[in-house]
């Protein structure tokens, strides 16, 4: 299992629009990538309205989980896309 923090950039937060980017790049990878806010409620990155109703603002803090495939790959590949598109 592989894990990262990561501070929203975007202004409008994880709204429709990056949520869809985010789920169509969790689905490219064989690894269950998880999202978790800072209140603790956590969602699979596969399902867009588990993600949209974790209600990430710009600002928030998530923890972004990987496990099982490669996750050292996935983890990459997420840090990247989180870093590019939120």
């Amino acid at each position: 299992m592989r894990k990262f923090i990561y501070t929203i950039q975007d202004a409008n937060g994880v709204h429709a629009r990056p949520a869809g980017l985010l789920v169509k790049a969790a689905k490219a990878l064989d690894s269950t990538i998880t999202l978790e806010n800072a209140a603790g409620k956590s969602a699979v990155a596969t399902k867009l309205m588990a993600v949209m109703g974790l209600g990430i603002k710009q600002g928030d803090t998530v923890t972004v989980t990987v496990e099982g495939g490669d996750e050292e790959a996935s983890a990459a590949a997420m840090e990247k896309f989180f870093s590019k598109n939120l």
